[in-house]
């Protein structure tokens, strides 16, 4: 399979909306695209699978590469193996949703549509890319989308959130860069090559600076504590689509980043900063639960508890087993189908109820029984609930890191798992006030969802109970993957007591 497809389809999409004279073909336009990209996504994983089992053991699949600059040693090098198929797969999902569920958006719908495609662009060619600097450009395109989104679309505070959200993610972009670099220059052997640079035993000393650089500035994307203040306000003044592309997709480049590049190529950097990033993924964790507790807001609800379930992913990392790395991968794709379900559902009752505030809500259920019913789901898939992906994806980290027999890592993981108690209190109080009791007056006349809106939702749900139910396909995915970053890692890790 040609990769480039993942970049050109996108593209191609992007333009033809462009072209369009009135929103009703923008939206068709971009439905075609975002389901093309979805269908892409499954002949991937189809043909990847289909390597795997006729023995093909190659690290990175479908690898083409073209010169590109030289004199830098820059070149367009694309492969995936199974941590990229799973992310591409998590991404299309999320496209098609956001796609379905801003099908009522009428305000410069052409624009709307060309960023959320735009967005789409950055992400697939983050996730594709093998050589550092091509994937630091596709970085950037995944970021200019969302200032504009909130910017424009948003509401509330949107020019406040949408300046925070660019300064941070900026910030962090400029750490990526840094860190980049000072690998590029550090070396006798100056390459961009992601699986070059895999295969050098880069210093020591270069990796205790280039490290923290490379793991902050893409921890920035992941909501890594203390660097995770824009994402309420980020999220709570976004639009329905640009909430779900935030948390679903633009958080995971972060995690994806934190693992492919930081922790890969620079394995005894991971090791020296193991302990560090294990502490502040379980602050992050606990804080994001607590800080959930005290909020009114829906949006503010889903969003720290984005940054909650996002240190379960650092936690992953952090831990540095095989299992602990596939797990925290699997949380990236529950949490990223999980939440992206979450803004929707918040979405649709917004667009009627005209509020996010809990205490204003009441008896919906009787007004609205399929987005309640979802709003279930997905609440009962955030506190862990078995049979839902939620619950796979914690389990799974949480079991890498029990692994390590030594004291720290132990109470880590206990800390962290508390945070579930913590999780199951603000979802049930949150789904409780907003479902059950009498219908508020004012409410007798709203609707259900909408064919798109029940679409978009269906779609979101089968991801989370094909994974809920049936967890072994991802995870044989991503194991392999994991094991491969293991085999760098290992060897400085057979120490850890």
């Amino acid at each position: 399979m040609n990769l480039t497809l993942l970049i050109l389809l996108p593209l191609f999409t992007a333009i033809a909306i462009l072209l369009m004279r009135n929103a009703t073909q923008v939206k068709w336009v971009a439905l075609a695209g975002a389901t093309a990209q979805f269908i892409l996504a499954f002949v991937l994983l189809f043909l990847f699978r289909q390597e795997r089992a006729g023995g093909n053991t190659t690290q990175m699949l479908f690898e083409l590469q073209y010169n590109w600059f030289p004199s830098w040693n820059i070149s367009f090098h694309l492969g995936v193996d199974g941590i990229s198929v799973a992310m591409i797969l998590l991404t299309a999902f999320v496209v098609i949703a956001g796609v379905l569920v801003s099908w009522n958006v009428t305000k410069m719908t052409k624009e709307f549509y060309f960023l959320l495609i735009l967005l789409s662009l950055g992400a697939y060619g983050f996730f594709i890319s093998l050589d550092l600097f091509i994937l630091f450009f596709f970085l950037e395109i995944a970021v200019i989308p969302k200032y504009l989104l909130i910017g424009i679309w948003g509401s509330g505070k949107k020019e406040y959130s949408a300046n925070k959200l660019a300064l941070m993610l900026m910030g962090g972009s400029a750490l990526v860069l840094v860190g980049l670099l000072g690998i590029y220059f550090s070396g006798t052997e100056r390459s961009f090559d992601l699986m070059k640079l895999s295969q050098l035993n880069i210093p020591i000393e270069t990796q205790m600076i280039c490290f923290p650089l490379l793991f902050v500035g893409f921890g920035v994307f992941t909501a890594l504590f203390p660097f995770h203040t824009w994402v309420p306000d980020g999220h709570s003044s976004a639009p329905t689509a640009g909430s779900m592309f935030l948390a679903g997709i633009s958080m995971k480049l972060g995690g994806y980043g934190c693992l492919r590049v930081a922790t890969y190529i620079m394995p005894d950097g991971a090791k020296e900063y193991a302990n560090i990033i294990i502490v502040l993924s379980v602050i992050a964790i606990l804080y994001g639960a607590f800080a959930t507790m005290m909020q009114k807001d829906l949006k503010y609800i889903n969003a720290y508890s984005s940054v909650s379930h996002c240190g379960f992913v650092l936690l992953g990392i952090g831990m540095l087993t095989k299992t602990s790395m596939t797990g925290a991968v699997m949380q990236m794709v529950s949490h990223g189908l999980m939440t992206a379900l979450f803004f929707a559902v918040i979405g649709m009752i917004y667009e009627r109820t005209h509020t996010r505030q809990v205490s204003e809500m009441s008896g919906l259920l009787k007004r609205m029984p399929f987005i309640i019913s979802i709003l279930f789901i997905v609440g009962l898939c955030s506190l862990g609930l078995p049979g839902l992906s939620g619950f796979v994806a914690e389990m799974t980290v949480f079991m890498g890191s029990w692994e390590h027999p030594d004291t720290f890592r132990r109470v880590a993981t206990i800390l962290a798992c508390l945070s579930i108690v913590v999780t199951a209190v603000y979802i049930l109080r949150a789904i409780t006030s907003t479902a059950m009791g009498p219908l508020k007056a004012g409410y007798e006349t709203l609707t259900d969802a909408t064919w798109n809106e029940k679409l978009a939702a269906l779609i979101l749900v089968a991801g989370i109970i094909a994974i809920g139910v049936a967890p072994f396909w991802l995870n044989d995915l991503v194991s392999p993957g994991a094991e491969i970053i293991m085999q760098k890692i290992s060897p400085v890790t057979t120490g850890i007591k």
